[in-house]
């Protein structure tokens, strides 16, 4: 499974490219996840037990452990009666090791912010009229 993971050089290349190809087709979505890595991965450090005095045995090991990051396109299937073509399902993941968290997130933030400059306000406009219609509506039954 180490094998599959990208390093991180490589994982912001792809997410900076993944990025870019959702801006130049202006729609789609792209998730971002992130988790600690298990004990038991690939970890040389001791599992802490559970005792009664240490409620929160497992938020504090012994030794930090590393996060693994994940991102995707989520294509998968095509939409059925969809007119959009179906596209290939990108998945990017890597491991950051404890001490190198602070570099990564430092430019994970970065490269998260230059990509999200190309949102679109969501148009609320028809859902606040929609709204009012409703209000009013009641109203004119509570008069009557």
């Amino acid at each position: 499974m180490v094998g599959e993971h990208l390093s991180n050089e490589e994982f912001f290349t792809g997410l900076s490219e993944l990025f870019d190809s959702n801006r130049a087709k202006s729609h789609g979505s792209i998730f971002l996840t992130q988790r600690r890595l298990q004990f038991s991965f690939g970890s040389t450090a001791s599992t802490p037990t559970k005792t009664a005095d240490n409620p929160l045995w497992d938020t504090r090991p012994q030794d930090p452990l590393p996060i693994i990051v994940r991102a995707t396109n989520s294509k998968s299937t095509k939409k059925v009666g969809g007119s959009r073509k179906s596209e290939k399902r990108i998945k990017l993941s890597t491991i950051v090791q404890p001490e190198a968290l602070d570099r990564f997130y430092l430019r994970y933030a970065e490269l998260c912010k230059a990509g999200m400059s190309a949102l679109k306000k969501r148009d609320r406009s028809k859902r606040k009229k929609d709204k009012a219609k409703k209000r009013k509506a009641g109203d004119g039954e509570k008069k009557g």
